[in-house]
């Protein structure tokens, strides 16, 4: 018995292994996909043709999400602080109205860019399965690491710092 749930387990160890294989996903150390969204001003965004040049940190986001609102309101004073040294947050709103999101900007007085992504293509291309969930790319455009759920302004500190 013990050695049949064994083999199972090999099986299914796997059968995972080779189905994430095959996920085009985004890996670290590979470039960042290109993407066009509409700023909350009806104007395009470019990525990364705009931010050449910047260390971006993409974030998805939605106002529903439970840790999305703390995070984003405690990212404000680091990209505040940073944005001189070369730091752009782009924080990409997946699948909600322009009403919704602007209340939310507003509320929370950020001054970072908002992108929305109205059918959730560009979540699709990045293979977001959970908010919140940031991505950092460097200056030329690589995919350097990915904070996927809640965390803090000090982590985040953390993943830009050597970037910048």
């Amino acid at each position: 018995m013990h050695s049949l749930r064994l083999g199972f387990y090999l099986v299914l160890l796997t059968l995972l292994a080779a189905c994430e294989a095959e996920l085009p996903g985004i890996k670290t150390n590979a470039p960042a996909p290109a993407f066009t969204l509409e700023r909350l001003d009806g104007s395009a965004l470019h990525f990364p043709e705009q931010y050449r040049g910047q260390v971006v940190a993409l974030r998805f986001w939605a106002d529903w999400c439970p840790y999305c609102y703390g995070e984003m309101k405690a990212l404000e004073p680091v990209y505040r602080h940073r944005h001189p040294e070369g730091l752009a947050i782009l924080a990409v709103n997946v699948m909600q109205p322009l009403e919704t999101v602007q209340r939310f900007v507003d509320e929370l007085g950020l001054s970072y860019e908002i992108a929305l992504d109205r059918q959730g293509e560009v979540m699709r291309r990045y293979q977001v399965m959970g908010l919140p969930v940031t991505f950092i790319i460097d200056r030329q455009g690589i995919v350097r690491s990915r904070i996927i759920g809640e965390s803090t302004p000090e982590v985040f500190e953390q993943a830009i710092a050597s970037l910048l």
